[in-house]
C-alpha cells in the first residue's frame, strides 16, 4: 500500500510529495521495520535496494511477520534534480532535523518524517557516499548508542562498523534524532554517489532480510553465513589527506588490507609529468575508504585506514 506523509504545494501548480510503500502481514501491533533513503539527492544505493525489497517482500508478502515500510525518496527534489540538498535552499536535509512543524517547508517536512517514522522496532537509513570517496560497505553507529545498537548492527552483514564520536555533526541527522526518541536507528554508507554498485545493493538486502529474520518478521530464505564485521573505534582511524593538487591516480580498491609503508596513489602532474607525491599507508590496517574523483587539491581525503597495528 502506498502512503503519502508529506504533501505540499508548489509553484506553477505542482506538488511536491513524499511517499511509502507500506507491506503488512499478520498481527497489525507486530514489529515494525523501516528501510529509508535518498536525504541526499546524489547518493542512489538506496534506490535499488528498495526496489529489491519491495520486490521479493512484495511478492511473498506471506513470509513477513508485521509491518515493513520503504521510503526511497526523502528528498524527491534533490533526486529530481541530481542534488545533495534540497534544490532552491541551498539546504543540507540531513542537518535539520528533526525539524519544526511551525518552520519553513523543509523543516515542515523534517517534522513530518519523524512523526512518521518514530516508535518503529528498527530503522536503516542507507546513505551512498558523495561524488568524491568510496566507501566499503559499512554501518556508523554514535558512540553513545554504541552498547544498544551494536547487536543489530553485526547482523546486518556489512564488511565494517565505525563506531564515531561526531556527535556535534550528528545531533540534527536522522539517525541521532530517531536514535534520541527511543527508536534504533542505523546508519548505512556504501558506495560513491551518483552510482549503483549492484553487488553491494544486493549484500545489504540479503542483510536486512537476515536482521528481519532475527527480528522474527521474516520467514523466508536468507544466507546462512554472512561476514564477520570489522569494528572500528573512532581514534583508530588515520586520515590521508593529500599534500598537494594534482590528480590522483590509484589501482587500489576500498575494502582491502594494507602495510605501512604500501603506496596508496600518487598524485601527478599531468603537463610535465611528474609525480607531484605519493600517498602512503602511515599504518598496517584496513582500507575501507579511498578517493574515487582523481582531481585533488592540498587538504583534500584520500583515504581512511583502520589502524590494526599494536
Amino acid at each position: 500500500m502506498i502512503k503519502t506523509i508529506v504533501s505540499t504545494e508548489l509553484p506553477v501548480d505542482e506538488q511536491f510529495r513524499i511517499r511509502k510503500n507500506v507491506i503488512q502481514h499478520g498481527r497489525k501491533d507486530g514489529l515494525r521495520f523501516c528501510v529509508v533513503t535518498g536525504t541526499h539527492g546524489d547518493e542512489l544505493e538506496g534506490q535499488m535496494v528498495c526496489y529489491e525489497l519491495a520486490r521479493i517482500v512484495g511478492e511473498h508478502p506471506d513470509l513477513l511477520c508485521g509491518t515493513l515500510e520503504i521510503y526511497p525518496a526523502l528528498n524527491p527534489l534533490g533526486i529530481d534534480t541530481i542534488q545533495r540538498g534540497i534544490p532552491n535552499f541551498d539546504l543540507d536535509m540531513n542537518r535539520i532535523f528533526p525539524g519544526d512543524p511551525q518552520g519553513t517547508m523543509a523543516e515542515q517536512t523534517a517534522h513530518a518524517i519523524i512523526e512518521d517514522i518514530k516508535g518503529a522496532d528498527m530503522v536503516i537509513d542507507i546513505h551512498s557516499s558523495n561524488l568524491y570517496l568510496r566507501e566499503t560497505p559499512q554501518v556508523r553507529i554514535n558512540i553513545q548508542n554504541a552498547e544498544w545498537l551494536m547487536p543489530f548492527a553485526e547482523r546486518l552483514g556489512m564488511d565494517f562498523i565505525w563506531v564515531h564520536d561526531a556527535a556535534t555533526v550528528l545531533e540534527a541527522t536522522l539517525a541521532h534524532s530517531l536514535n534520541s526518541t527511543g527508536t534504533p536507528c542505523l546508519v548505512v554508507e556504501m558506495g560513491v554517489g551518483q552510482r549503483i554498485n549492484h553487488k553491494m545493493c544486493r549484500r545489504l538486502v540479503e542483510g536486512i532480510l537476515h536482521l528481519m529474520m532475527r527480528m522474527g518478521m521474516w520467514k523466508g530464505s536468507v544466507s546462512a553465513d554472512l561476514p564477520k564485521p570489522i569494528v572500528c573505534k573512532g581514534d583508530h582511524v588515520a586520515f590521508l589527506n593529500a599534500e598537494t593538487s594534482g590528480v590522483f591516480l590509484t589501482e587500489l580498491k576500498c575494502g582491502i588490507n594494507v602495510s605501512r609503508g604500501q603506496t596508496i596513489g600518487q598524485i601527478v602532474n599531468p603537463l610535465r609529468g611528474r609525480v607531484l607525491s605519493n600517498v602512503i599507508s602511515p599504518t598496517d590496517g584496513y582500507l575501507f575508504t579511498i578517493r574515487a574523483y582523481p582531481i585533488v587539491y592540498e587538504g583534500s581525503l584520500m583515504a581512511r585506514i583502520f589502524r590494526s597495528e599494536k
